[in-house]
């Protein structure tokens, strides 16, 4: 790490650091553990041009999802920017793998967060799902929300990067023409946004915490869609929350039509290796 930079933050923490060790796992931004004499830290460090807005609205949905007073998150200690590099310090979290107990704790308090409702879909400013901006422009109906701001965005990068052609990619009318009958008395309600394997933690006392969210309000099972695409959550989890929020007869469809979302974000991001899942769900449902 930069001199210069170690410097700034042992001022803004009052205190100095006596280590700093890289931390395996992101692949957008570095990351680094902290040392102080009474403290740990997890750094984020990010050079790019949208990474300070990346951070400030990760910060952000941190507090959202910490104010709904469900499931915990890291506390946020300072986010800017210093020697051309965008920053994020945060509390550090000593982890654990999961327990059976540890994954029903998890699955509950989402399912306690899931309750957390607004009168809009959306949310008052856009993030970012991953380095993509994520568009949250609000609305009162959750099909055109999914159709506008979820697959229209994507589907339309993908066209400009050659990865989908224009007669692969349904039409927003198609779209909300599919969804509507499925999407019938969903009300908004604060969802984490990315919720894969990477994106919670299990403390070593047992409390999960959520992290890298892109929050807004918009249909919980959006979030259960995430945590199916790419496993690491157990039978206990999924028990637990439906415990809580129970499925309907149209929940496995929305399922998938919500996991193309995720799966359009990754073909924006790492290209042809996602083209397959993506046309597999277009040709089943549009």
């Amino acid at each position: 790490m930069d001199q210069g930079l170690k410097y700034h933050l042992s001022d803004l923490l009052s205190e100095s650091i006596i280590k700093v060790s890289p931390v395996l796992g992101g692949d957008i931004s570095k990351a680094y553990r902290m040392d102080t004499p009474n403290s740990s830290y997890f750094l984020k460090l990010n050079p790019t041009g949208d990474a300070l807005k990346m951070f400030q609205t990760e910060a952000f949905g941190l507090q959202c999802i910490d104010n709904s007073n469900t499931i915990k998150t890291p506390k946020v200690v300072a986010c800017g920017k210093v020697k051309g590099s965008a920053f994020l310090v945060m509390e550090f979290i000593e982890s654990k793998p999961a327990s059976s107990k540890d994954f029903e704790t998890l699955g509950r308090q989402l399912a306690q967060l899931h309750q957390s409702s607004s009168k809009d879909f959306g949310l008052n400013h856009d993030n970012f799902i991953g380095s993509l901006p994520q568009s949250n422009t609000l609305h009162t109906n959750w099909s055109a929300f999914f159709a506008q701001e979820r697959l229209g965005p994507q589907l339309e990068l993908a066209k400009q990067k050659h990865l989908l052609s224009n007669h692969e990619c349904p039409t927003e009318q198609n779209i909300t023409s599919v969804v509507e009958p499925l999407f019938k008395n969903i009300r908004p309600t604060l969802v984490h946004g990315d919720l894969w394997q990477g994106n919670y933690l299990i403390s070593k006392c047992g409390t999960p915490y959520l992290i890298d969210p892109a929050v807004y309000f918009g249909h919980h099972e959006v979030d259960i869609a995430m945590t199916k695409l790419f496993g690491g959550f157990s039978n206990n989890f999924y028990t637990a929350y439906s415990s809580m929020i129970p499925n309907d007869e149209n929940t496995t469809i929305r399922l998938e039509i919500y996991q193309l979302y995720y799966l359009l974000v990754h073909l924006n991001l790492f290209g042809k290796l996602y083209y397959s899942n993506v046309m597999s769900i277009l040709k089943k449902y549009f």
